[in-house]
């Protein structure tokens, strides 16, 4: 994967939807599609269900109703159904229309063991699909804790819990397989000052300390040669270059700059390089809940190349789901009557639509 469209690459974190297809599994998800269809369709059931809650003492929820769109909808939809159970079965009991729909306690194991299987990544992904914060550091920890506790299989575990969560894990497994995103991944955990070697591999540690070098060398090369093209242009257009041909007279100040610039050697820039990475592996890691853009923004001073790499990797979002809100937001700006907007313009709108 090239260091040029590395940023545009996102990567996607959700669960197979045929880690959940099952006999038992597709007869209960359908039945609460129905539920909830039941009760979205009367307000009768909808003010029913209202006191049933009030009279059992349960949260006044309505029900959830699954998006295609939305791989969390169908699960929320579960927990909402699995929340009210007691609630429904009240209202739905005097109706023999509707009774059929009640869910039985097959179906409510069912329930359970999806919910059970599926909550936890649901709260994962929810979390790694912000755009406010840090998010791609933290894939590698996340997929960590998945695999060694959260997908692990437990003694209570029903065969359907233990089923889903070995297609999750081995679906993710595979997903990360490639050596590009666990490269990219790697070096995004590094860059983080709340993780930095933690969750990487010891045979993956000096490839990653390689590739922050040469980047690191390349980028304050590039920058030395636009700030040695950026003075000769000043000088060759300063007013005193431009004046007569006599010769320039020397301070007292050039005179010992060119002293004490005689006197002491630079060091190489791989060894400044190598010093700079050297020392931030030594500072303390931050506690979890710290900024790591606000960490770097205060030692910046200490670790400047350092700090463009963590600007160039910690920026790449972890999930598909920014860009998606993206394409909502210019979805809602052109519209059937707004369909004349000129591109400029659009982006404009987006641009304010996003950042007001």
């Amino acid at each position: 994967m090239s260091n040029t469209n590395f940023t545009f690459y996102f990567i996607f974190f959700s669960p197979p939807e045929n880690a959940i297809k099952d006999g038992r599994v597709s007869r209960a998800i359908g039945l609460c599609k129905k539920l909830v269809g039941h009760f979205s369709h009367s307000w009768k059931k909808k003010a029913a269900l209202t006191e049933a809650q009030k009279e059992l003492k349960l949260p006044e929820h309505s029900l959830i109703t699954e998006c295609p769109t939305r791989w969390g909808s169908k699960e929320k939809m579960i927990a909402r159904v699995l929340e009210q159970m007691k609630a429904i079965s009240q209202v739905l009991t005097g109706d023999r229309h509707a009774r059929s729909l009640i869910p039985t306690w097959q179906d409510a194991e069912v329930l359970e063991s999806i919910h059970k299987a599926l909550h936890p990544l649901s709260e994962f992904t929810d979390a790694l699909s912000g755009e406010e914060y840090v998010s791609i550091s933290y894939l590698k920890p996340v997929l960590h804790l998945l695999a060694t506790s959260v997908l692990a299989e437990d003694a209570e575990d029903t065969d359907l819990t233990r089923s889903i969560k070995t297609k999750v894990l081995a679906y993710l497994n595979d997903k990360y397989s490639d050596l590009n995103t666990q490269e990219l991944l790697d070096v995004a955990s590094f860059m983080d000052p709340r993780f930095k070697t933690q969750y990487i591999s010891a045979d993956n540690l000096p490839a990653i300390k390689a590739r922050l070098k040469t980047e690191m060398v390349e980028s304050a090369r590039r920058t030395h040669n636009q700030e040695k093209r950026s003075r000769t242009e000043t000088a060759q257009n300063s007013p005193s270059a431009q004046a007569s041909g006599g010769k320039a007279k020397k301070t007292l100040g050039s005179l010992f700059k060119t002293s004490a610039a005689s006197s002491a050697l630079p060091l190489p820039l791989e060894d400044v390089v190598e010093a700079e990475l050297n020392s931030y592996l030594l500072t303390p890691v931050i506690d979890g809940e710290d900024d790591p853009l606000a960490w770097w923004k205060v030692h910046n001073i200490h670790f400047p190349r350092l700090c463009k790499m963590a600007r160039k990797y910690l920026c790449v979002p972890a999930t598909s789901a920014p860009s998606e809100r993206l394409f909502s937001t210019g979805g809602n700006i052109v519209t059937c009557t707004r369909s004349s907007l000129k591109p400029a313009k659009v982006d404009m709108l987006v641009f304010l639509a996003k950042n007001l």
